[in-house]
């Protein structure tokens, strides 16, 4: 999945140089003239007008509140067997875990990767062991905020081999995203800045 997130960043590039390239080959006149008509679109530049300036805020506001997981958690004190449960009921791949009674002082976050490696390859019972003795603890996890670009995220991910990020703010969690999540974000912008490319070189603008 890192490999394909990389391989799709290059492409995009590439295919966006292309067509940049292609505008200063047909008129390089015109170059100028581009930004100028992108900015009276919006007050950033064109290179600013995509993906590149697209937020994790975005992302969840897309999800929706409750969507894909974004608010699904479990506490310490459960058990490994109940969080394995409530990911597989609600079709995703990690949960956030916090502290009993405090729902959003972030205590952690377990993942299928926790339960493999922590779990099944060492023998132990998934329901007598606690979520807390297995879980990536707070002070170890990489975290993201509302602020944060989509292109940052994807690479903290990519670097970290990680494939879920929580969102904090000033007053705690507020969600989480995955690698799906942020990969399908890019794929909408990248779409949207070549349409817009597209429909500068044919005079769409």
């Amino acid at each position: 999945m890192q490999g394909a997130v990389q391989a799709f960043l290059l492409r995009g590039n590439t295919v966006k140089n292309a067509l940049l390239q292609h505008i200063r080959v047909v008129n390089p006149v015109m170059r100028p003239i581009m930004y100028s008509r992108f900015e009276s679109v919006s007050s950033t530049s064109m290179e600013e007008h995509g993906f590149e300036s697209t937020t994790i805020a975005d992302i969840l506001k897309a999800k929706g509140k409750g969507a894909d997981g974004s608010w699904l958690w479990c506490t310490t004190d459960d058990t490994v067997y109940n969080a394995v449960k409530s990911m597989t009921q609600h079709n995703v791949g990690a949960l956030v875990v916090v502290k009993p009674g405090e729902q959003k002082s972030i205590a952690g976050i377990i993942t299928e990767r926790d339960y493999l490696r922590k779990i099944i390859v060492h023998g132990r019972s998934s329901k007598s062991t606690k979520v807390g003795d297995i879980m990536t603890e707070e002070n170890k996890l990489i975290t993201v905020t509302p602020e944060t670009k989509v292109l940052q995220a994807m690479q903290l991910m990519t670097d970290n081999r990680i494939r879920h990020i929580p969102v904090i703010d000033e007053k705690g969690m507020v969600g989480m995203v995955s690698i799906g999540d942020v990969v399908r974000a890019v794929v909408i912008e990248h779409r949207a800045e070549l349409d817009r490319l597209n429909a500068y070189i044919q005079g769409g603008y």
